[in-house]
């Protein structure tokens, strides 16, 4: 990431980011306050953006090694579900008509279908999202922020 630059009138040795001296101020014409106040802000938007863009590569990867994980022990999950309902419902058809053997199974997997949709909400909802960014973001001072209600023409 880029280090914000200082411009003529205000690079007087210090470092970079460093506050200016009143005098240094005082010095700079209005033109040279607003170049670098832009240029300063224009910087600090592409660091943001930098950020927001590496933490969501860095999120996603971890995400899609996790759905690949997932989409695996899905798909055996399934398989090993399928023939145990396939066995439960033979089982059942023994001491009862087929027929009322496949409701029963298929009433069992309603109700797991139930609690694994209420678990999965309950997850979907505790999702982070970008922390950093967000947190770096809200530390931008007030008087760089929009304020449309105070906005005359």
């Amino acid at each position: 990431m880029s280090m914000p630059t200082q411009g003529p009138g205000l690079d007087s040795g210090h470092a970079t980011g460093a506050p200016h001296t009143a005098a240094e101020v005082k010095g700079s014409s209005l033109g040279e306050l607003m170049r670098q106040v832009s240029t300063d802000l224009s910087t600090l938007l592409r660091q943001e953006v930098e950020l927001a863009k590496a933490e969501i590569r860095q999120e996603g990867r971890k995400a899609g090694k996790a759905a690949g994980l997932f989409g695996g022990a899905g798909f055996g999950g399934y398989m090993v579900a399928l023939f145990l309902s396939l066995a439960l419902w033979a089982g059942l058809a023994n001491v009862m008509d087929a027929g009322w053997a496949a409701l029963i199974v298929a009433v069992l997997w309603g109700a797991i279908a139930a609690v694994l949709y209420s678990m999965a909400r309950k997850n979907a909802q505790r999702v982070r999202g970008l922390r950093q960014t967000n947190e770096s973001v809200q530390r931008i001072p007030d008087a760089l922020k929009p304020h449309p209600e105070g906005v005359t023409r």
